[in-house]
This record gives C-alpha cells, structure tokens and sequence, in this order.
C-alpha cells in the first residue's frame, strides 16, 4: 500500500480554509432558501389558484431536475440571456439557495400543516387576523416541528455544494483537486476531503438534535 499522509501537512490550510468557504455558502444558500420556501410553502396553500399554481410549479421543477444542471443554467446559460458573466461565488449560492427553496417550501408548508386546525380557529375567534395569526400563533408552533427536515436539508445541501466545484467554485471539494493534481495523489487528499465532510455533517446533526431536544423540553 502506496500511502502517504505527510502530503497532506503542507496543504492543510487549504482544506481548512475550503471547508470554512463549504459552511459559508451553505448557510448562505439555507437562509435564501428558508426566505424562498416560505413565501413558496404559504403560496401553495393560497386560495388564489394563480398563485398556488405557480407555486406548486416551482416546487416541481425544482424537485424534478437535477441539482447540476440548476448550477450550469446560472453559471453558464444565465450569462447568454443577460449579456453578463456571473461570477462563481454568487452563481453557486444562487443556484443552490434556489434549489434549497423548493425543498424547504414543502418542510414549511408541512411543518405548517402539522398545526392542529383549532389554533387557528381560535386565534381568528380572539379577532386575530389570517397574517396575524400565522405570524405569531401558527409559525412559532410550525417551526418546532420543521427543525428536524431543516437541520437534514442543510446537511444534504452541505454535501451537495461539492456541485459547485464543476464551475471552478473553490470549496472543500475544489480543495481537495488541487492538492490530487500537485502531488499525483488522489486517495489521501480525497480521504481528507470526505473526512472533514464527515466531521462538518456530524456536527451539525449534534447541534440540530440538541435544539431539537431543548425546543421539546420548552414545551
């Protein structure tokens, strides 16, 4: 077996530095996501059939085409329709908080669906209005039961960001091909890639499950 780890030493700041740049647009790419499904995940369940319609139409195409090519549309095809290049950073965070609206859409519609029918019934009986009652009786409860889906959303687009490195983008993955084209090493680079991959999505699931269990107990 032909492996050597000491490789890695001298590049060890680079991984460090793509895994930094994996999180940040990752959280970028969530919370552009959460802002897009919930306008989306309510729109689905207006009563306005133009409204609902588009938003079940988002959501579809969205779910139904693959991440990959979303990313070359903005990178590559965006460019043709208006005559400016868009660079990488915000071609990935953009493509990828798209993608991660059509997902959490269906989380926060579900999340909303969740609620008994009677908190509702009862906000509107203390002359509440719809908006008013979303905001401070239905969504509060709502996002207790979206926690878990939200925290597996952010850990599925955490490994599908390794996407962006298709367009040049420099994350963990892009990290991980530079150090594999230096050294003429390709399993111990990559080992480390998925490694920190491994450590990062760990993390965050402790984290989703200790909130979880603190948002239970405040019940």
């Amino acid at each position: 077996m032909n492996l050597d780890f000491s490789i890695i030493k001298p590049y060890f700041n680079l991984f460090v530095v793509g895994a930094f740049v994996t999180v940040k647009i990752t959280a970028l790419a969530v919370l552009m996501g959460i802002v897009i499904g919930l306008f989306v995940g309510m729109g689905k369940m207006s009563r306005i059939s133009i409204i609902r319609w588009l938003c079940t139409a988002y959501v579809e195409v969205i779910r139904g085409t693959p991440l990959l090519v979303q990313i070359f549309i903005f990178y590559f095809g965006l460019p043709q329709i208006i005559g400016i290049n868009i660079p990488e950073y915000p071609a990935a965070v953009i493509a990828l908080g798209i993608n991660s609206g059509g997902y959490v859409a269906e989380i926060i519609r579900g999340g909303i669906l969740a609620v008994e029918k009677g908190q509702m019934e009862a906000a509107r009986s203390l002359g509440m209005s719809h908006a008013m009652a979303m905001r401070y009786i239905i969504l509060p409860q709502a996002f207790k039961k979206m926690i878990p889906p939200l925290g597996n959303e952010f850990v599925t687009l955490l490994k599908n960001s390794s996407l962006a490195t298709t367009i040049g983008f420099g994350e963990l993955t892009r990290a991980g091909q530079i150090v594999a084209g230096n050294t003429y090493k390709p399993f111990e680079p990559y080992f480390v890639v998925a490694a920190f991959y491994l450590i990062m999505t760990l993390a965050f699931s402790r984290l989703t499950n200790i909130l979880e269990r603190r948002l239970a107990e405040s019940d």
